[in-house]
């Protein structure tokens, strides 16, 4: 088993004085700051600023990093420190054109860190891999289009696999997964794969709705929200102001969380001049609990083991026995597991005190209506399933789902994650409804479930993916065993990767490999019939239009719906019913076909789509409409007290939690400033608390490499990182994702979804 030493070692309030920290609030004049420096990186002009003010308003453009709702209502300034830097970046004025590309070979391009990469600027032309000069050289979009189109008809549809970040908008993915239908696969992983998929798997099992049910206006009700998992200073902003405003009003937030993230333990309101001119913060955490990896599981058995004993007490007062008797299943069982669960077993896998989780338990029996709020740090489990599972439970037993002011809360990362897989973005025949690709195509869908980012990474590692197709991202960088998928890549006989700027996923082409430029949001889009809008869904159920206000960076860029059209009719027999010109020619279209798609989420699409605050498309638990197996919500039996797997004995074995910086967006890195956390300059460290260095012999400063510790015939390591003393829980170190995914076996992912457990593998440091 991983180490867990005594529990308790952390105060629920104070940041060990010792180790690095960030002095300030989240926001406020350093968040100003950041911006500014991005700014004058991007070389932007004073149309950045014009796009900045309209961003997240009605008729403007749609932030493209986090998916937080977008207020009817807006604030002045509707946009965070991190939204700001991704539309900089995605407005950069260099340009890494066919030049950029003629001048470099892609052996020079990977000696270059990641960050410096993605400086070269946005992609103006359409690029072949030439294998002999072993760089991009220059092609027409019409070759492009017709080799890419010869290699995927030469496949059996199912070698292909058709992968989607969560960037492109709603137009451009329903065309996506409706080409990958039409050629007779249903190989569609999503970026959701590597981060929430253990909600839309199993929140679908428990609830019968497979994303959250919250809506905006929950927040202006709720007494209390707990925090599992979830970095909102660094990952989404823009919350922060939904936060400050909950506490304003008396809310009580608690959060339980391995750091201490600034953003959740106090906010300068940048839009506050008070706060600004003083330097005064609000405080958000009422208690902030260091929880270790793994172990919210115990904390959620301790707080139903406070619910029961309140009830105990107190008969009929405190469990909500209608909601539960006529609304949900296997209680009785759910409660059995957790009386019988010892409160020593639960102290050792949490890392916290009785006393620390009974005063969490006052304040959640103290409230009427809760939220629990989570993120990755609670997803990417092996046992995410059940963290998942034990949230739902302690939110049922007092009637905290369906009402207002209440509910389950995931806070997703990529702007549209949750919208591409609304309109079929994604494996499975239910994403996509078989009937209706019949009736309104005439093309009979596979039946067979594709693949999944894991399983396809499986059969590219077999042998049995041939073509790989990406509309966004850095999948390469992005996935777990970085080392042996990295290695693997080039086995495949086509890639085709469609982007706004190079990253290091193009570094590694497969035998014959297309970079096909496109616009970014912030980019105006003019087809046949004039300037097009697209759109997105939030992580609260809301749609939105976007309108691109920026000239392109070329003349020879494409959008995202023109290029998968392209290679669309390129590669399918001709079919009338599939009209890929008419759909470029006006997205309209597009969306009235996604209406007729998804009748019950998208009705009068184009009619509604400027709505301010976005149109909500409506989720059935929040109705307390259960679309589970049984009809109603469904309560889980513990089996364990920890989220982590089955793992190696020893005490040298440590818990890897992966992280994100202030300074970057997924994979994509800003810079090399983690000030939030009150690090600077350098990314390849490793964090880890005074006294296991003490217990280990590390010095402070000393390289060290950290191994994986599970031994199935594959080595996974990464060397020189520099040991950094910081405030984090016994038992486990952190460090920098995507630089540790390396660290990740490809098989030791989420039970059911196979999410990768980039916050709970286990390693060894090696001096």
């Amino acid at each position: 088993m991983v180490r867990t030493p005594q529990p308790g070692t952390h105060s629920s309030t104070d940041h060990d004085p010792d180790t690095p920290q960030y002095e300030a609030g989240a926001g406020g004049w350093g968040s100003l700051r950041g911006v500014a420096r991005i700014f004058a990186e991007a070389r932007s002009s004073p149309e950045a600023l014009r796009i900045l003010a309209g961003q997240n308003k009605p008729k403007g453009m749609m932030c493209t990093s986090c998916a937080w709702a977008k207020p009817a209502k807006p604030h002045t300034f509707e946009f965070c420190e991190n939204g700001a830097k991704a539309t900089l970046w995605e407005l950069d004025q260099r340009r890494a054109d066919a030049e950029f590309w003629q001048s470099h070979t892609l052996s020079e391009l990977r000696r270059l860190h990641d960050h410096d990469l993605e400086k070269a600027g946005r992609l103006t032309d359409p690029l072949r891999y030439d294998p002999e000069s072993d760089r991009y050289l220059p092609v027409s979009w019409d070759e492009a289009y017709d080799e890419i189109g010869r290699e995927l008809r030469a496949l059996d549809p199912t070698e292909a696999v058709f992968y989607s970040c969560g960037h492109a908008g709603l137009e451009a993915a329903f065309l996506f997964a409706l080409f990958a239908r039409a050629m007779g696969h249903q190989n569609l992983p999503q970026s959701s794969n590597m981060c929430h998929e253990t909600t839309s798997v199993n929140l679908l099992k428990y609830l019968g709705s497979p994303v959250g049910t919250c809506t905006l206006e929950d927040f202006d009700h709720c007494d209390a929200i707990f925090f599992f998992g979830q970095n909102t200073g660094s990952s989404s902003p823009r919350f922060l102001h939904v936060l400050k405003d909950v506490v304003d009003r008396g809310g009580r937030i608690v959060t339980f969380n391995p750091l201490r993230e600034r953003g959740l333990v106090e906010f300068v309101d940048p839009q506050n001049l008070s706060q600004m001119a003083t330097g005064r913060s609000t405080p958000i955490s009422e208690e902030y609990y260091q929880v270790r990896p793994g172990g919210d599981v115990a904390v959620m058995a301790g707080l139903m083991k406070c619910v029961l004993a309140a009830e105990d007490a107190g008969p009929g007062t405190v469990l909500d026995h209608d909601f539960i008797a006529t609304e949900t299943t296997g209680y009785a069982e759910a409660e059995a597991a957790v009386r019988a669960m010892d409160w020593a077993d639960i102290e050792h896998h949490s890392g916290l005190t009785r006393e620390m989780i009974e005063q969490a338990g006052r304040i959640y029996l103290s409230s009427n209506r809760v939220i629990g709020i989570y993120g990755m740090g609670l997803t990417q489990h092996v046992n995410g399933w059940l963290n998942l599972g034990m949230l739902c439970n302690l939110l049922l037993m007092r009637g905290n789902v369906g009402k207002l002011g209440a509910g389950v809360s995931p806070v997703r990362g990529h702007s549209n994650v949750q919208g591409q897989r609304t309109v079929g973005v994604g494996e499975k025949s239910a994403h996509m409804p078989a009937d209706k690709l019949r009736e309104l195509f005439g093309i009979e869908p596979p039946t067979d479930d594709g693949l999944n980012a894991v399983h396809a990474c499986e059969a590219l590692l077999e042998g049995r993916m041939k073509a790989l197709v990406t509309l966004g991202g850095n999948l390469v960088r992005a996935l777990p065993d970085r080392t042996r998928m990295e290695a693997a890549w080039p086995r495949l006989r086509l890639t085709v990767n469609i982007a706004t700027k190079p990253n290091r996923s193009h570094l590694v082409p497969g035998q014959v490999a297309y970079l096909l430029p496109c616009l970014g949001r912030t980019d105006r889009d003019v087809q046949e019939t004039g300037a097009q809008a697209v759109s997105m869904e939030d992580s609260l159920s809301n749609i939105y239009g976007s309108i691109g206000p920026a000239k392109p960076p070329g003349d020879n860029v494409r959008s995202e719906v023109a290029i998968v059209a392209g290679i669309a009719k390129a590669t399918l027999p001709r079919n009338p019913n599939l009209r890929w010109d008419d759909w470029t020619a006006d997205y309209g279209r597009i969306r009235d076909l996604i209406a007729e798609m998804f009748p019950d989420d998208f009705a009068d699409f184009n009619a509604r789509m400027f709505q301010p605050g976005g149109f909500y498309r409506g989720n059935s638990a929040r109705d307390r409409v259960w679309k589970t197996e049984s009809g109603r919500a469904e309560f889980t039996t513990p089996t364990t007290l920890t989220a982590l797997g089955e793992t190696p004995d020893g005490q040298d074995v440590m818990t890897l939690i992966t992280l994100r910086s202030n300074d970057q967006f997924n994979t994509t890195i800003y810079g090399f400033s983690d000030r939030l956390r009150g690090l600077e300059g350098d990314r390849d460290i490793l964090l880890i608390n005074r006294d296991e260095m003490s217990r280990l012999g590390l010095d402070e400063g000393q390289p060290v490499s950290l191994v994986c510790a599970i031994d199935d015939g594959h080595e996974r390591r990464v060397d020189d990182l520099k040991v950094t003393p910081y405030d984090i829980p016994a038992g486990c170190v952190g460090g920098y994702y995507p630089e540790l995914n390396p660290l990740v076996p490809l098989g030791y992912h989420e039970r059911n979804s196979q999410t990768p457990a980039y916050r709970g593998t286990p390693v060894r440091v090696v001096p």
